[in-house]
């Protein structure tokens, strides 16, 4: 299943080279075609909790899925402190 481009999604599995767990939402920004036939991907935008823009990245289709209706959504810091 294609998602429209410029809609939250969540991601369905930990992204750990941006510190980003399954379950945050994200907007999908742009479709990516796999050079050698292999998966396809979405690029990605991370927006903090007042809008600003955090980083940009792709990942494969299959790590997103569309924000599900029974689903609050939560604020966490995404970097972790050390106590």
């Amino acid at each position: 299943m294609k998602l429209e481009l410029y809609q939250y999604v969540a991601l369905s599995r930990d992204i750990p080279e941006h510190n980003l767990k399954r379950g945050d939402v994200v907007m999908l920004i742009d479709n990516v075609t796999h050079p050698s036939g292999g998966e396809d991907g979405y690029i990605l935008e991370v927006f903090n909790a007042t809008g600003d823009s955090m980083a940009v990245f792709s990942v494969p289709v299959s790590a997103v899925e569309k924000l599900p209706t029974d689903a609050v959504l939560t604020v966490r810091p995404l970097a972790e402190t050390k106590s």
